[in-house]
C-alpha cells in the first residue's frame, strides 16, 4: 500500500501526466453528464420506465444498454453512444483488405491516417442515420402516445438531429481524449459506460441474496472471489504472448578490425491477437436469428426465440463456434506474417535454424495458428461464461460482468491505460505501476 501511495504521488508530481489524467477524467465526466440528458419532446419518466423494462431482462438490448452506460434505456441524447463509430471503424478496417484506395491510404503514413479517420467519421454519420430511426421506432412502440409532448414528423426530425449530434459529440470526446489525454478515448468511453452499471448490478445481486435468503453474505463473498479469478484469467488472456527467438547478424565496424556480436531479440505473438473483435463480429451475426422471432411462420418463430435468448444453450453453442471461427479470420487479416518475415530479413534478423523469407513466414504462420486455437477457446469460454454462472442464481445484470465483451473491454482498456501511465513514469525516472521499488536514478 505504501508503494502504491508513493507511485500516485509520483504521478501527481509530473505536470504533463497530471494534466493528461485530469483532462481525461473531465471529458469522461462530461460524457456521463450527457448520458443523463433525455431526448426533447417526451415524458422522461414514462420513457425510462418502458425502456428499462425492455433492457432489464438482459439479452442483446441489455448488452447495448451496458455499453452506453444506461443511456440507451434513459432515452438520452447519447442513447446510441459510441457504437456507430465502432461499427464504422470495423467496416473501414475490413474494407481496407479489399479496397485498393484504402490500402494505399494505410501506407501513406500520417496523411493517409487522417483521410481514413475522415472516412470513418462520415461513415459514422451514415450508420447513425440508420440506427437512429430504428431506436425512435422502438420508442414509439413502447411508449403510449400520451407521453409525447411533440409527435409525428417534428419528433422524428428533432430526435434524429439530436441523436446524430450526440453520437458526433461522443466521437469528438473520444478523439480528444486520445490526442490530449491518456489512453484510447473511444475505449475509455465504452469502459466508463460499463463501469457505470457495475454498482447498480452488484447492489441488485446483494439485495436478491440477502432479502431472499439465497446464501446471504457468504454467497456474495464467494461470487466476488470467483469474479476476481475470472478477471485474472482475462488478464492472462489479454497479456499472454509466445516469444519467438530472433538473432541479428554479426556486424563489423572500423574496417573489420572490431566485430560486434549479433543481438538477440524476440517476436511476441499474442495468444489472443484478435482482442474482443471476434466477440463483436459474432454478436453482430447473432442479431439475424433473433429477427426470425418476428416471423409469422411458427418454425422460424421458434428458431428465432431459441437463438434470441442470449442465455440459452443453442445461442451460446453457435456464439462460441462463431467466436472461434472469427478469431482465426481476424488474426489472419490483421497479422501479416509475410510482411513480418520480409521486415525481419531486411533488418538482418533471422530465426535460428530457419531460412529467412518464405520459410520464416511459414513458421510464423504455423505458430500463430497453433496458439490461436487455445486463445480462441479461452475467448469463447469467457464470452459464454455469463450464461453459465446465471444458472447458479445470479441476476442477469450481475452475470454480464462475469465475462463477455464487457469484462474483456474493461481489462484490456485498464491494462493499456496503465501501460501508458507506466511509460510516462519510466521516462521521468520513476518506478512504473507494474514495478516495485521507489525512484529510479537518472543516468545523466
Amino acid at each position: 500500500m505504501k508503494k502504491l501511495i508513493q507511485t500516485i504521488q509520483d504521478i501527481w508530481k509530473i505536470e504533463e501526466l497530471r494534466n493528461k489524467i485530469l483532462l481525461t477524467l473531465g471529458f469522461m465526466a462530461i460524457y456521463r453528464f450527457a448520458a443523463q440528458i433525455p431526448l426533447p419532446g417526451i415524458d422522461v419518466a414514462v420513457a425510462q420506465a418502458a425502456l428499462h423494462n425492455q433492457t432489464s431482462g438482459g439479452g442483446i438490448l441489455g448488452l447495448l444498454d451496458m455499453f452506453t452506460g444506461g443511456a440507451f434505456s434513459k432515452a438520452s441524447v447519447v442513447a446510441l453512444g459510441i457504437m456507430p463509430y465502432i461499427s464504422a471503424s470495423i467496416v473501414v478496417q475490413l474494407m481496407g483488405i479489399a479496397v485498393p484506395y484504402l490500402q494505399k491510404l494505410q501506407k501513406d503514413g500520417e496523411s493517409g491516417r487522417k483521410k481514413i479517420n475522415q472516412i470513418t467519421r462520415w461513415l459514422t454519420i451514415a450508420i447513425t442515420m440508420v440506427q437512429g430511426p430504428a431506436y425512435i421506432t422502438n420508442i414509439y412502440q413502447l411508449i403510449p402516445s400520451s407521453a409525447f409532448y411533440i409527435s409525428g414528423t417534428m419528433f422524428w426530425l428533432t430526435s434524429m438531429v439530436v441523436l446524430t449530434a450526440g453520437t458526433i459529440f461522443a466521437m469528438w470526446l473520444g478523439e480528444k481524449i486520445t490526442d490530449k489525454g491518456i489512453g484510447n478515448g473511444i475505449s475509455l468511453l465504452i469502459m466508463i459506460g460499463i463501469i457505470a452499471r457495475l454498482p447498480s448490478a452488484f447492489t441488485q445481486e446483494a439485495v436478491s441474496k440477502i432479502t431472499a435468503s439465497n446464501g446471504g453474505l457468504i454467497m456474495i463473498l464467494i461470487e466476488i472471489v470467483v469474479w476476481f479469478l475470472v478477471i485474472m484469467v482475462c488478464v492472462y488472456l489479454v497479456t499472454a504472448v509466445r516469444k519467438i527467438s530472433v538473432q541479428y547478424a554479426r556486424k563489423s565496424v572500423a574496417g573489420n578490425i572490431k566485430s560486434i556480436a549479433g543481438a538477440r531479440d524476440y517476436i511476441p505473438l499474442q495468444l489472443n491477437a484478435s482482442g474482443v473483435m471476434p466477440i463483436i463480429f459474432a454478436q453482430a451475426i447473432m442479431f439475424a436469428p433473433a429477427l426470425l422471432a418476428r416471423s409469422d411462420n411458427q418454425i422460424f418463430k421458434s428458431i428465432g426465440i431459441e437463438f434470441g435468448n442470449m442465455f440459452g444453450v443453442w445461442y451460446n453453442l453457435l456464439f462460441a463456434f462463431l467466436i472461434i471461427v472469427f478469431s482465426y479470420f481476424y488474426t489472419a487479416i490483421t497479422i501479416p506474417t509475410n510482411k513480418m518475415a520480409d521486415d525481419l530479413k531486411r533488418s538482418g534478423g533471422f530465426i535460428p535454424g530457419i531460412r529467412p523469407g518464405k520459410d520464416t513466414a511459414d513458421l510464423l504462420d504455423r505458430i500463430l495458428s497453433l496458439i490461436t486455437f487455445p486463445g480462441s477457446i479461452f475467448l469463447a469460454l469467457v464470452a459464454i461464461l455469463p450464461s453459465i454462472v446465471i444458472n447458479f442464481g445470479l441476476t442477469h445484470s450481475w452475470a454480464l460482468f462475469y465475462g463477455g465483451t464487457s469484462l474483456l473491454i474493461m481489462v484490456g482498456v485498464a491494462i493499456d491505460t496503465i501501460q501508458q501511465i507506466n511509460s510516462h513514469l519510466l521516462n521521468r525516472h520513476y518506478d512504473g505501476l507494474m514495478k516495485k521499488g521507489t525512484k529510479r536514478k537518472s543516468a545523466i
